[in-house]
């Protein structure tokens, strides 16, 4: 039985502060004007907080603003983030235990909001008193069983979410889902081989790091074996400075995120949708008419015969009345024959529900090192 488990494994933010920030690091960048050689402007680049285990934090002042813009809080210090932290709260704190190291003044909680209108009186912009969220990346890590992982990824890469078109990468490693320009400016949804991830990405850093015999290298190895006998199929959620616009989620402090669930449940779904595929013509006109699609065997049938045409690569004119009923009888079972079809996609592998692979909750091993929540009653 599957339990949904929301991780964060992204927070970008900033705060608008009124005091007046330290410089970091060993350099500034001034600004000159070449014709007067009036001085202009004075900056610091981009300040990159190195913590252990080869984490790193990207910390940009200008003025009297904070950005991080790339960080991950459940990894810093961490030699992995298979299982992290749950809520923004928690991720906050870890970047706030950062900030106070470097001298920074930390995020803080907004309590207020307000509009001001634009010079051309026309724009109105939103200001607040407090930290500013621009990007969260939700995780949650769903268990399919040993040799399983790119089958799963296979099967689900031939769903859509929303209006979004998958696509699974060359390796079979990698499914995510993206606009008809191949962008994603609300939410970038992904879903990956976890064991594969460490392998390629965590293992070489650990290992040039500390060396081969490490303790380090052993822990973090003893968990890609466990993503491997486990089936790890993790699904991530980066949710755009847009979408957290449109959903009222910028605010720290004022913000409701049980809606992240809402959208990672959505996510998650995705799968369910798999029991359509690879079925005989028998079982899917049976499904046709149980579903109430098809009044009739008969027009189940010649549906169903659409659905197998469109497997074995024929293209369909959309023009004619007939193919246009028989797509959109298709797509109430989430069958596009619009859209091309990749064999390769299309296998005998199924969900819990038609009892072939079955979706599980990832268990948190008891030799695993969970992220130490002392640090959090720093700053609240």
């Amino acid at each position: 039985m599957f339990e949904f488990i929301q991780l964060i494994d992204g927070l970008h933010m900033y705060q608008d502060h009124e005091i007046a920030l330290p410089f970091l690091g060993d350099t500034r960048e001034i600004t000159v004007d070449v014709q007067t050689g009036d001085f202009l402007a004075e900056r610091q680049p981009s300040y990159t907080y190195e913590g252990s285990y080869t984490t790193s934090i990207l910390i940009r002042l200008s003025g009297q603003r904070v950005t991080i813009s790339r960080g991950n809080p459940s990894k810093v210090n961490r030699l992995d983030n298979l299982f992290g932290y749950k809520t923004v709260d928690e991720c906050v704190f870890v970047y706030n235990q950062i900030l106070l190291s470097l001298g920074l003044p930390p995020f803080t909680r907004c309590t207020k909001r307000w509009q001001l209108m634009g010079e051309d009186g026309k724009k109105v912009r939103n200001f607040s008193n407090g930290a500013i969220i621009t990007e969260i990346h939700t995780t949650t890590n769903k268990c399919v069983g040993k040799g399983n992982v790119r089958d799963y990824l296979r099967g689900i890469s031939t769903q859509r979410l929303r209006n979004s078109i998958p696509h699974l990468m060359p390796n079979g490693c990698t499914v995510q889902w993206l606009s008809k320009l191949g962008n994603a400016s609300l939410v970038h949804s992904s879903v990956y081989d976890k064991a594969n991830e460490i392998e390629l990405h965590q293992l070489p850093k650990i290992k040039r790091a500390f060396g081969e015999t490490s303790d380090e290298y052993k822990q973090l190895k003893k968990v890609h074996e466990y993503c491997l006998e486990k089936g790890v199929a993790r699904f991530e959620n980066k949710i755009k400075a847009r979408s957290l616009k449109r959903d009222e989620l910028q605010y720290w402090g004022l913000s409701d995120y049980s809606i992240l669930d809402k959208k990672q449940l959505e996510f998650l779904n995705i799968d369910k949708k798999l029991s359509v595929n690879a079925m005989t013509m028998q079982t899917i006109s049976e499904l046709l008419k149980e579903e109430g699609v098809c009044k009739s065997i008969q027009a189940a049938n010649a549906t169903s015969s659409y659905y197998f045409m469109w497997l074995q690569g024929q293209t369909f004119d959309l023009k004619k009345t007939q193919v246009r009923t028989h797509r959109a009888r298709l797509r109430k079972l989430n069958i596009d024959i619009a859209e091309s079809c990749d064999i390769t996609k299309h296998t005998a592998v199924r969900i819990k529900e038609v009892r072939e692979i079955e979706v599980s909750t990832l268990e948190t091993p008891e030799w695993y090192q969970m992220p130490k929540k002392s640090h959090l009653r720093l700053v609240a």
